[in-house]
C-alpha cells in the first residue's frame, strides 16, 4: 500500500475511536452533572424537613407538659423529575438524621443532622419514611414522659 493510503486509514480509524470516546465521557459528564444538581435539590429539601423538625423539638421541649405539635411540610412531588424518599435514620430508637434518596438511583443522597435528644418510637402513628406523592406530609413531635419523639406522616 501506498504511504497515503496507510496514512488515511490511520486517521479515519484515529477519528472513530475520538468519536467513540468522546461520548462515553460526554454521558459520564452528562450523569454526574445531573447526579449533583439532584443532590443539592434532596439537600435543600432535608434541610427544610430537619429544620422543621429541629423547631418543634425546640417548642416541645419549652414545657414540662405532655404535648403533641404537628407542622404541615410542603414537599415536591418530584426532583429533578424523579420520585424520592425521606427517612428519619435511627440508631436504635434515637434520631439521627433526617436522608433523602432518589429511588432508582439509591446512591444519589443527601443527610441532614438532627439535634441529640430525639427518639422515634412505632407506638406514636408517625412514619420514619415518606414518600413523593405530591401532597403535603406532616412532620411531629411528641413529648412523653420526658422523652420527645419524632415523625412524619403522609
Amino acid at each position: 500500500m501506498p504511504a497515503p493510503t496507510i496514512s488515511h486509514v490511520i486517521l479515519t480509524g484515529a477519528l472513530i475511536i475520538l468519536v467513540f470516546a468522546v461520548q462515553l465521557s460526554y454521558v459520564y459528564v452528562v450523569e454526574n452533572m445531573w447526579a449533583e444538581m439532584v443532590r443539592r435539590e434532596l439537600k435543600e429539601l432535608t434541610d427544610y424537613v430537619s429544620d422543621t423538625l429541629a423547631n418543634l423539638y425546640l417548642l416541645v421541649n419549652s414545657t414540662s407538659l405532655d404535648i403533641t405539635l404537628i407542622k404541615t411540610i410542603n414537599l415536591p412531588s418530584r426532583v429533578s423529575g424523579s420520585s424520592y424518599k425521606v427517612e428519619i435514620v435511627t440508631f436504635g430508637n434515637a434520631a439521627q438524621s433526617v436522608k433523602a434518596y432518589v429511588e432508582v438511583k439509591t446512591w444519589v443522597n443527601a443527610t441532614s443532622w438532627l439535634p441529640p435528644g430525639l427518639r422515634v418510637n412505632s407506638m406514636i402513628q408517625a412514619n420514619q419514611v415518606i414518600q413523593s406523592i405530591g401532597r403535603t406530609a406532616q412532620a411531629g413531635c411528641t413529648r412523653f414522659s420526658k422523652n420527645v419523639y419524632v415523625g412524619l406522616t403522609q
